[in-house]
């Protein structure tokens, strides 16, 4: 059997990102069933190709005409988005062949992952019709493809985010989706993004072999459950992460998770310990839960790779900043993160700038004293990032003190200085913005930051794992490259 290259793997999967040409199986004369709206999301997006609908009874749908089958659609397919039932398959693949589509993919579910026998066989057959037929298959069980800059939209509710550096591989379309929602709230954007589902063809090896030699994704996260090629993942890992940041979460590490996985995509699960052994042989960042894989991939787009990591601490804005002080002391100190202490020049300036009574001129520094003032905020902030043992610096900012205390104007002055302060990039700058009872204003700051590109945690423990987990994947990849 003919062995793919590199080269030729990647262009099927051009096809899949890049389609010329979309049909939807399963749209209908029915606005609002799954097929029609997923083929209206072809239609309102950015996509710039032909979008055709197949339905066997015909009809029309938002002005187009629904085709009774592939064959009859008059232009060339590249994708094939398959909303059908599962009884359907086989047929629907047939004509694939006949119509010389590139790559299929299945919202159907109902295979492997039902535990029946027979369905698993029918999934299997699907792959071998796929392979003589010379195309592809996305899924079964998934939301398939998502590439914004070409207009692919992922399925037919979530709207396109910004074009970004971040290529995400999933097994669940409920974590792609919910990983895109983030992103829309919080700046982080992406290249590509695909659902996988069962991967009963295109695995998740194959996905991340494209990504890893795509120059418009930088980074890559992955959610896995347990992939059937899981040993060429791990070559891939090892072959991608020196030079492109991998970030792994991978569910079903205990038994209850475990259970889960095999009725949600079939897949079959190795003990926690055995993959978190392997992802670091291989480089990868491995993360515990959704919230920390999104907590690291924002901190890898917008701070990018921390070889130090020694932090400058700024607190208490308004008022409760001792508190603030031990609360982000503790969180670092507790992941081995460094808070130095500064250099005696350093210490001076801020004595002379915040005065001695009822400040922490130590780091972290508490400037509660000085009331809000945006001006001294700046002053800190320079005098802190100036200090030569700092390298990244870190602004607690309490949302209902700050409410209680200060004007709306001069609330926005204050995440102005951090803004202007941050764009100028000296040293990178994150913010700890934690929840409270003053919700919407809060959620304005924090979206007024992230547009900035800043990155915005809602604890500090969140912040600390993300900057904890980006300095070890430095570290150990400065050991890979000594030990090479």
């Amino acid at each position: 059997m003919h062995q793919q290259s590199d080269s030729e793997r990647s262009n099927e999967l051009e096809h899949v990102f890049y389609p010329r040409s979309v049909a939807v199986l399963g749209a209908s004369t029915e606005e609002q069933k799954v097929g029609s709206r997923w083929m209206m999301a072809f239609l309102s997006d950015r996509f710039q190709g032909e979008v055709y609908g197949v339905n066997p009874g015909g009809g029309e749908v938002f002005g187009r005409k629904l085709y009774p089958n592939l064959t009859s659609i008059p232009g060339p397919v590249d994708l094939v988005v398959a909303c059908i039932p599962r009884a359907q398959v086989l047929e629907a693949l047939d004509d694939c062949a006949a119509k010389g589509i590139k790559a299929i993919q299945f919202f159907t579910a109902g295979f492997k992952e039902t535990g029946d026998q027979g369905w698993a066989e029918v999934e299997q057959e699907m792959v071998r019709r796929a392979r003589r037929g010379r195309f592809r298959i996305i899924g079964p069980n998934c939301f398939g493809v998502y590439c914004p800059e070409h207009g692919v939209p992922y399925g037919p509710w979530i709207p396109s985010g910004k074009v970004g550096r971040i290529g995400y591989i999933s097994q669940s379309g409920g974590h792609a989706g919910k990983m895109l929602e983030i992103g829309l709230t919080r700046g982080i954007s992406f290249s590509k993004v695909v659902s996988m589902g069962n991967g009963s063809d295109l695995g998740s090896a194959d996905y991340l072999d494209y990504l890893a030699a795509d120059a418009k994704t930088e980074i890559i996260g992955m959610y896995l459950e347990g992939p059937p090629d899981s040993r060429r993942l791990f070559e891939s890992l090892r072959a991608v992460s020196p030079n492109k940041p991998v970030v792994v979460w991978k569910g079903g590490n205990t038994e209850a998770g475990a259970k889960a996985i095999a009725s949600h995509t079939g897949a079959l699960a190795a003990s926690g310990s055995v993959w978190s052994a392997a992802l670091g042989q291989a480089g990868a960042i491995e993360v515990r839960g959704l919230d920390e894989l999104a907590d690291t991939l924002l901190l890898l787009q917008n701070v990018g790779r921390l070889d130090k990591s020694n932090l400058g601490i700024v607190c208490g804005l308004i008022d409760g900043g001792g508190g603030e002080a031990v609360l982000t002391g503790d969180a670092c100190a507790w992941l081995g993160l460094n808070v130095p202490n500064f250099t005696e020049k350093t210490s001076r300036a801020l004595l002379d700038l915040l005065g001695q009574v009822g400040s922490v001129l130590c780091n972290p520094v508490d400037i509660s004293q000085r009331w809000g003032d945006p001006r001294v905020l700046e002053q800190t902030m320079e005098l802190i990032t100036a200090d030569p043992n700092i390298d990244l610096l870190l602004v607690y900012q309490n949302a209902d003190i700050l409410a209680r205390f200060l004007p709306p104007d001069i609330v926005d002055d204050l995440n102005s200085v951090i803004i202007s302060f941050a764009l100028r990039r000296e040293k990178p700058v994150v913010v700890v913005l934690p929840p409270g009872s003053v919700e919407t204003r809060r959620l304005e700051i924090e979206s007024r930051l992230a547009q900035e590109g800043i990155c915005v945690y809602h604890s500090v423990d969140r912040a600390a794992r993300a900057i904890y987990n980006v300095r070890r994947y430095c570290a150990m990849q400065r050991a890979r490259s000594v030990v090479g």
